[in-house]
């Protein structure tokens, strides 16, 4: 008869089985920006908190930080009291994210970006998340690496780093640089982490406890396509109209275009009313007309430099378009 009691090889009698040790936490930092987006940042710590309670140990740890330190205020009005100030000396962290929104173009604090270089000098992954990678440009620490960050800060950003690549994906990892575009994609982000740090099986046990039934990878695009945006099938005017966003600068004319979908200029005219229930130069102004915005909410350009970038002759020329919109909108 087989005694269950007996000793095995790896157990002997009188000896204690080996203790198996908790891993060590990793200590995660987010430094929040006033006004920083709370949809991103709640979807990037709270996988880290699920993963603590699946795994049923502590494998996540973190503090927030914001410039001055005390409260800090969320684009929707929720505060947050931070642990520490920027600029706190050696503190604890494997990796920092950086989550900001508004408008991170114009925030400038060189106590922050000081901060930041220091903690890469010391070998900390710097992450940004949201508008976040616009300030670790700032800083100085995205020279010569691939990023993406919300498609909304793009135009801006790429306006004033030429020279960074920037990808329109949900987020890049590269060694000790991680950037994010935000939003929900902040979760994909953290259950890759996870499935780096742990595992896969802990990564999808987190995805299906937040009912996230579907683990995106990095490289997925941040935007619906635009079969789903628009509404439309017809392939001549998708065409079309992905020509048209990626050339907001140089507008192309109305024969190019009708050249791209294969079909007359007043084929083409009807196929915008009849698809999108307005005319061809009428939908491609008002996405120079949105790019213009943007850009003057987000960026440090001139007036003029902003009618360049959008296809507009003149500060003038944009200013009588907008004006033209305006009035429209008001059935004037």
């Amino acid at each position: 008869m087989h005694d269950d009691t007996a000793p095995t090889d790896r157990v002997r009698r009188g000896r204690k089985p080996p203790q198996v040790q908790d891993p060590s936490p990793l200590t995660v930092g987010f430094v929040l920006v006033p006004d920083f987006p709370l949809m991103a940042y709640t979807a990037a710590v709270e996988p880290l908190r699920a993963a603590n309670t699946l795994s049923g140990c502590e494998l996540y740890r973190w503090w927030h930080a914001a410039p001055g330190g005390g409260m800090v205020q969320a684009s929707n009005g929720l505060g947050i009291l931070t642990d520490v100030a920027v600029g706190t000396g050696e503190i604890a962290a494997d990796r920092v994210f950086v989550c900001a929104g508004g408008n991170p173009a114009s925030f400038d604090d060189p106590s922050l970006f000081a901060w930041l270089r220091g903690l890469a000098r010391r070998g900390v992954t710097l992450g940004g998340i949201s508008g976040g990678p616009y300030l670790l440009a700032r800083a100085g620490l995205l020279a010569g690496r691939r990023c993406t960050l919300h498609w909304e800060h793009v135009p801006a950003f790429e306006e004033r780093y030429p020279g960074i690549d920037v990808v329109r994906s949900l987020f890049e990892i590269q060694g000790d640089r991680i950037t994010c575009s935000g939003g929900i994609a902040a979760l994909d982000l953290m259950l890759d982490l996870i499935g780096r740090d742990h595992g896969a099986g802990l990564a999808a046990g987190v995805s299906d406890w937040f009912l996230h039934n579907q683990i995106r990878e990095g490289l997925s695009p941040q935007r619906m396509d635009l079969r789903q945006r628009f509404g439309v099938r017809d392939p001549r005017l998708l065409r079309v109209l992905a020509a048209m966003e990626a050339n907001l600068e140089s507008p192309l004319s109305r024969e190019a275009l009708a050249d791209l979908a294969r079909v007359s200029a007043r084929q083409l005219e009807r196929l915008f009313r009849d698809g999108l229930g307005c005319g061809l130069h009428r939908h491609y102004l008002a996405l120079r007309l949105d790019r213009a915005h943007q850009l003057a909410r987000e960026s440090a350009l001139s007036r003029a430099e902003i009618a360049s970038a959008t296809g507009f002759a003149s500060a003038d020329e944009l200013s009588r378009a907008e004006r033209r919109r305006r009035r429209q909108a008001a059935g004037i």
